[in-house]
């Protein structure tokens, strides 16, 4: 050791300021990139799963989407240099499935974190393996109360205005313009049917009860939902809040029109799809329905000249056009897999699943293309429910129009 301290002793006080700045910028560049599994210098691999096949297929292109846009990400250079590698399996919207498939993307694939997989009973089977592997379990693709848990799932985050919120929303238009309401409420019996018939009874409050005069739920493995509208028409209900998935939500508002109730009619915002339910419904049985909304309608025609709305129809039109551009799913799913790429921006050379939960946690005022006007994304070490802003809209015609203000109506976890 003495004969190596003379040795540099006797270099140049030049060359030694040389060496000191070598070592410096070797150390910095070091400890400037950090990776978990599944991130490297040239890779970041995403995980997925969505329900390609099932009673909850139509929501299988948000799937498409996001591989078809993280292609358009990759053909531009990647992130930060790195290609996105995007894993995404079918689960048929089955929770043992969903838990197979998530252990299989992180055990055997190795991806750095699951994205925005679909469906309230599916996330809710994998949410705690996700946080015992610290895996995030990041945007995921329903709007459950139960995301916005940072204290007890900090690995876990959602993406959509929660349905609890949404509902609430419902209630305060329902007790100023028909306080005397018989409300008839349809929903899937699960996590998600719940949450939102949770929400309906709190904007409720002491009036739910004599208010909601039935809650009919149903299953999905039940091949139609006829019976149970029939059923609900026979109370005289005159308001019906359909709180169902998009293949049973065209069945109800086909069956009602086929009966002749009509009904003041709510419908969540997971099935306002024009492309996917709407238009399989019939327009003509559509008029009217009420339901909230967060991005912007293809449809609308007040967003032909919006720059935002012009960049989403280009990325139709040249990197998935075989995308139905009324399919409101494609546009969900273009927004949230531009937010996952905002994310992975902020997180530079930093790709640990540590660090990427920290970066979905400190989003300020982020807003993808195609959210409406005044709705932003916001997250925080103790808000991890990214958009709580919703705006009401009718259906007329054939496409929705937005009426009324931006409303929040957030709910924790």
């Amino acid at each position: 050791m003495p004969v190596i301290r003379l040795r540099l002793a006797a270099l140049p006080a030049a060359s030694l300021a040389g060496l000191a700045l070598l070592a410096a910028s070797a150390t910095g560049a070091l400890a400037q990139k950090k990776y978990d599994t599944g991130a490297s210098d040239t890779e970041i691999k995403i995980g997925n799963i969505m329900p390609y096949s099932g009673p909850a297929s139509a929501y299988g292109v948000i799937g498409k989407t996001e591989e078809a846009y993280f292609k358009k990400i990759n053909a531009a250079g990647g992130i930060n240099g790195r290609k996105i590698n995007f894993i995404s399996y079918d689960d048929a919207y089955s929770p043992p499935k969903t838990v197979e498939q998530a252990r299989k993307l992180v055990e055997s694939d190795e991806v750095l974190l699951v994205f925005n997989s679909l469906g309230t009973p599916p996330n809710s089977a994998i949410q705690k393996y996700m946080n015992s592997k610290k895996v995030p379990q990041l945007f995921v693709a329903t709007g459950a109360t139960k995301w916005n848990d940072p204290k007890d799932f900090p690995w876990t985050m959602g993406w959509q205005p929660n349905y609890q919120s949404e509902t609430q929303i419902y209630a305060k238009y329902l007790l100023k313009e028909k306080p005397g309401a018989k409300i008839a409420v349809l929903y899937q019996n699960d996590d998600y049917g719940k949450d939102y018939l949770k929400g309906l009874k709190d904007g409720l409050g002491a009036k739910a009860a004599s208010m909601i005069v039935v809650e009919e739920s149903y299953e999905t493995s039940e091949p139609t939902i006829d019976n149970h509208i029939v059923k609900l028409k026979s109370l005289n209900a005159d308001v019906f809040v359909n709180i169902t998935t998009p293949k049973f939500a065209a069945q109800a508002i086909k069956k009602a029109a086929e009966i002749g109730w009509k009904p003041m009619h709510f419908l969540n915002n997971v099935s306002n799809s024009i492309g996917s339910v709407m238009k399989p419904a019939g327009f003509e049985n559509s008029q009217d329905i009420i339901s909230a909304a967060y991005l912007k309608d293809v449809a609308d025609t007040q967003w032909n000249n919006d720059p935002g709305m012009k960049e989403f129809l280009a990325f139709l039109d040249k990197d998935f056009p075989e995308g139905n551009k009324l399919d409101g799913l494609i546009v969900t799913g273009y927004g949230v897999a531009q937010t996952l790429v905002e994310v992975l921006k902020k997180c530079g050379d930093n790709l640990t699943r540590e660090n990427v939960m920290k970066q979905a946690a400190s989003l300020k005022d982020f807003r993808t293309e195609v959210l409406l006007p005044g709705i932003k994304i916001n997250t925080s070490s103790t808000d991890f429910a990214p958009i709580s802003q919703l705006q009401l809209m009718r259906f007329k015609g054939d496409k929705w129009e937005l009426f009324g203000e931006v409303i929040s109506a957030d709910v924790g976890g």
